[in-house]
């Protein structure tokens, strides 16, 4: 299942060129993970509760189109469940006009926040909290 949020460029967000800060792109990113939290009924406090937490491991950026001022984009996020410790997840910034802007990959894992280490399978972590897992893809 592929989520999306939808976010328009703001001017604070430019840098000297006059198009999104590369830094930017990895907040909306960041932001569009906690909604899809959100949507499938994990909201932070909800997670830390249950003593976990998401942890990113690994980002790669690979920025295809500028971003200006004014800007309306959807950020896409889909989770690749791969087994072990670890998850992937896929995110796209792309125009209206279907145009990508970035491509973000990205290696999470969940944290046992007592432990500090990441629980063997995330995903049964996440089902077994989850109002809505199939936003999670699981």
């Amino acid at each position: 299942m592929v989520f999306s949020v939808p976010v328009t460029v703001r001017g604070y967000e430019l840098d000297i060129n006059g198009h999104l800060n590369q830094a930017v792109y990895l907040q909306y990113a960041e932001h569009a993970r906690w909604e899809l939290l959100r949507a499938s009924g994990l909201p932070g406090e909800k997670m830390v509760a249950a003593g976990i937490g998401p942890v990113v491991l690994e980002q790669t950026v690979k920025y295809q189109r500028e971003l200006h001022l004014g800007d309306e984009i959807s950020v896409t996020c889909e989770f690749e469940w791969t087994g072990g410790k670890v998850f992937k997840m896929h995110q796209q910034l792309v125009k209206l006009d279907g145009t990508i802007s970035a491509q973000i990959e990205v290696v999470s894992g969940i944290l046992d926040l007592q432990a500090r280490k990441l629980v063997a399978d995330p995903g049964a972590a996440l089902r077994a909290i989850a109002e809505s897992p199939d936003v999670l893809g699981l």
